[in-house]
């Protein structure tokens, strides 16, 4: 590791690397004939567990009558088909999603009464952006801020954009994003009610960030919300995006499945960073779909800090000559969670550049999850990609699942892979001890080093106090550790 405060445990180590191979498909989603979306719920009680149910209730209070209505049939017909994932599945080997599929879902709490104050207290400090908030899936446009919107950008809730801006997002929505064999994904389509829309005209550069506040709070049985984010960025066009997700009540239990599709134009530059901090008693499950043309470039920051079990799903799709895509990913979880991340870069024509970095820090019964994995076609020649993992256990009882491939059809190419476990350094332990420095603050302060990073690759430079003040309470001797920087 490139860290040298970090020495790494081959006996901890459980990494699996493959060259050749792929995730493969599970046939097609069956013959749609005469089917209903009712249908297809009804036929998918048993497979989707609790949250059949939710979804056919969830199909009797919307209005069909829109241009999707025929593309949430068929995201319901494959939920109908696929299920929930089993452990057999290779893509879900290593996390478990029945504690998903056993809970009985009500309804999303109605409009619930939040405060701006109570907003205030709950946001990222210290970022200036325009804001859409969005209060357990419902559009808050009271507690957004779309002042000072520039001309060449649109910037709205999902549920207007589809109404009025057909002609831009039919050729788009539902269309980066396959459904094929993800079910999470087709659910997130056949069920989602509103969400978030950027488009950037081409040659615009957005100097001010877009914030997208996704807010959840306690009800009283829990409930599934649906955020759907479509971001269209045009030819040389520049933009930075932020997906907050966050909870108001630390009880809060939900499942948050969420679906962001995201394409880049020629020459755009477009930087996207996610910071996940719901409550540990919630479900987070979300998908990233990106599409990227020719000189574009692309960069993500993922911040996963709550909840009871996450996944986290990017699918890159590098279509086009001379892209670069970064993927950057923390990890910061304790007691019982468990945090997944898995990774798809698709190199599917020549030139093109990709760089990930991913660090999981684990303390207490913590478990995390890396699979990422590089596909280069046969006429992608003169890639270069890189990916790398590291982990770093703060406990005997935390652990970890890596699992990097690459999968490489052409000749002329530069790739490598690798991930890689260890504990803090004892000698560097040691010394910060010599020097008057507590045994849990100094281990704080190592773990302090290996993650930020992560943190200061993010361009919006006023994230970076936020993220790290985020870093710091989940250090128990985060306030020495403060006051000595």
């Amino acid at each position: 590791m490139e860290n040298q405060n970090v020495r790494t445990m081959e006996s901890k180590r459980r990494i699996e690397a493959r060259g050749t191979g792929g995730t493969g498909g599970t046939g097609g989603t069956g013959g749609t004939g005469g089917n209903t979306t009712g249908a297809a719920v009804a036929s998918a009680r048993t497979s989707l567990g609790g949250l059949a149910e939710w979804l056919e209730k969830r199909r009797l209070r919307r209005s069909d009558d829109d241009w999707l209505t025929p593309v949430r049939e068929e995201a319901a017909r494959t939920c109908a088909t696929l299920g929930l994932p089993a452990r057999r599945d290779e893509a879900w080997k290593y996390t478990n999603v029945a504690p998903i599929a056993r809970l009985a879902y009500g309804p999303t709490p109605n409009s619930p009464n939040v405060s701006a104050a109570r907003l205030a207290a709950a946001r990222l400090p210290g970022v200036d952006a325009l804001r859409l908030v969005f209060i357990a899936g419902e559009f808050r446009p009271e507690l957004s801020d779309l002042e000072g919107v520039p001309p060449g950008l649109v910037v709205e809730n999902l549920a207007t954009a589809i109404a009025t801006r057909r002609e831009r997002l039919e050729g788009v929505l539902a269309q980066v994003a396959t459904t094929g064999d993800r079910v999470f994904s087709a659910l997130n389509t056949a069920s989602f009610v509103d969400g978030a829309y950027i488009g950037v005209e081409k040659n615009t550069t957005v100097e001010r960030p877009i914030c997208l506040e996704f807010l959840s709070v306690e009800a009283e049985e829990p409930y599934v919300s649906s955020p759907r984010v479509l971001i269209d960025v045009g030819a040389g066009a520049s933009v930075h995006v932020i997906e907050d997700y966050a909870s108001l009540d630390a009880g809060a239990v939900f499942l948050e499945n969420a679906l962001t599709e995201i394409r880049v134009g020629a020459n755009a530059h477009v930087e996207h960073v996610k910071v996940e901090r719901t409550s540990e008693r919630a479900y987070h499950i979300a998908a990233i779909a990106l599409r990227q043309a020719s000189s574009s470039t692309f960069l993500s920051s993922s911040f996963a800090i709550g909840g009871a079990l996450v996944r986290n799903d990017i699918h890159a799709d590098l279509d086009g000559e001379g892209i670069e895509c970064t993927l950057d990913g923390l990890v910061l979880a304790s007691g019982s969670q468990h945090i997944d991340n898995h990774t798809h870069i698709l190199h599917a024509k020549p030139h093109c550049k990709s760089w990930e970095l991913y660090k999981m820090v684990l303390d207490g019964k913590a478990k995390g999850v890396f699979s990422g994995k590089i596909y280069v076609a046969e006429d992608a020649q003169k890639t270069d990609a890189k990916q790398t993992n590291q982990t770093l256990l703060l406990s005997d009882t935390a652990s970890v699942d890596a699992k990097p491939e690459l999968e490489i059809y052409a000749d002329d190419v530069k790739c490598t892979h690798g991930a890689t476990i260890g504990q803090i350094d004892e000698e560097a332990l040691f010394y910060l001890r010599s020097r008057g420095i507590s045994a849990p603050a100094a281990r704080d302060l190592l773990t302090y080093a290996f993650a930020s990073d992560i943190v200061r690759r993010v361009e919006v430079e006023p994230l970076h106090g936020a993220i790290e003040a985020l870093l710091l309470a989940k250090l128990p001797q985060s306030r020495e550790l403060a006051g000595s920087r």
